[in-house]
């Protein structure tokens, strides 16, 4: 091993045993995963229990004792409240799951592209080996940052309000029984909304339909739902003969609509977009383009490197990483259009 690999070979120690931990990690969870299935099982049965119970204590309160009642009362209370709280940690489990996931998908491709990169050792220019360790060491960084983020901003503190929001119910219950009933609505509908936005994350982090239908349907998925969170008119074409592709062309593509659009969203100021995906014979052509302010691209790409941040640098790394074809054409005043083309 020359001085020149070295490097190299310790990205590569490095990644293989990640990939052992988070393999230990993911086996780990999925037995956890499946423990807690069973505990919300059995709750889920004990709740409807004590709720039919109670269904037939009202047609006969007269004859039951008031403490009876309390404590059947009580006993349902407490049930749903551990039903609750193991139904969101459940779902946290399973979004941590799909990150697991997500993450070997990601170190598998990392080591695929490390070993042509290690045959390709011995003709690369001085520094171009340290810069792709760079790259990719900040891509992994950062995508754990943006998940950690994610997590602690979004499930998080919403499973915290709720567990917050029961013992409020808890205490009302017997001091203020109409306001408990008002409390309990007002619970009812934050886990509904908790659940719709836990949802959301784990469509973002992977979304499931990317495995089970492919490229098209998600993306559909995904530009529908955009649409009610945007300013601007959003609009996707498909053409061409749909097809399935490999999973990680379709994961790289989604990620870069993903990508693409949160600059729209964030910088462009556009009133309108539009999306194009055309499955052609020899591969897929991508197109993002829209009528915002738009900008100069080599000093955008330029100052990309100083930022840090995921953006057209990154999605150009990705598009040259899968031997695709990247063109963007942007200047200030007249709108972007980000046009890719990944063979087949």
């Amino acid at each position: 091993m020359t001085e020149q690999t070295a490097p190299l070979r310790d990205l590569l120690n490095y990644c293989r045993e990640e990939q052992e931990a988070a393999q230990r990690q993911l086996s780990e969870l999925q037995a956890l995963i499946r423990q807690t299935s069973t505990d919300v099982e059995r709750l889920a049965q004990r709740s409807l229990h004590l709720t039919n119970q109670i269904k037939q204590m009202e047609s006969r309160l007269e004859n039951i004792p008031t403490a009876e009642i309390i404590e059947t009362y009580q006993s349902a209370m407490d049930v749903q409240k551990r039903l609750w709280l193991m139904r969101g940690q459940l779902e946290k489990f399973q979004g941590l799951e799909a990150h697991l996931q997500r993450y070997l998908e990601a170190l598998d491709r990392i080591l695929s592209m490390l070993a042509l990169a290690q045959e390709a050792a011995s003709t690369s220019r001085p520094g171009a080996e340290s810069s792709l360790i760079v790259r990719l060491f900040e891509a992994q960084e950062q995508e754990r940052q943006r998940l950690v983020r994610q997590l602690h901003d979004g499930p998080a503190q919403a499973l915290t309000n709720l567990v917050l929001q029961a013992e409020i119910c808890e205490r009302l219950f017997q001091r203020d029984p109409e306001r408990a009933k008002a409390e309990l609505a007002a619970l009812k509908s934050a886990v509904v909304e908790t659940f719709q936005r836990m949802r959301e994350f784990l469509f973002d982090i992977r979304p499931m339909s990317l495995d089970d239908l492919g490229l098209v349907p998600t993306v559909r998925r995904y530009v529908e739902t955009l649409k009610d969170k945007v300013k601007f008119s959003l609009t996707l074409q498909i053409s061409g003969e749909e097809r399935r592709l490999a999973a990680y062309q379709e994961a790289a593509l989604f990620r870069i609509i993903q990508e693409l659009l949160t600059n729209v969203r964030l910088h462009a100021q556009a009133s309108q977009a539009v999306v194009r995906l055309a499955f052609q014979p020899q591969g897929v052509r991508l197109e993002v383009e829209d009528n915002g302010v738009g900008f100069d691209v080599e000093e955008a790409l330029a100052n990309a490197p100083r930022r840090k941040t995921i953006g057209l640098t990154s999605i150009r790394q990705w598009v040259e990483m899968l031997g695709g074809q990247l063109s963007i054409s942007s200047a200030p005043g007249k709108g972007t259009r980000v046009a890719i083309f990944l063979p087949s």
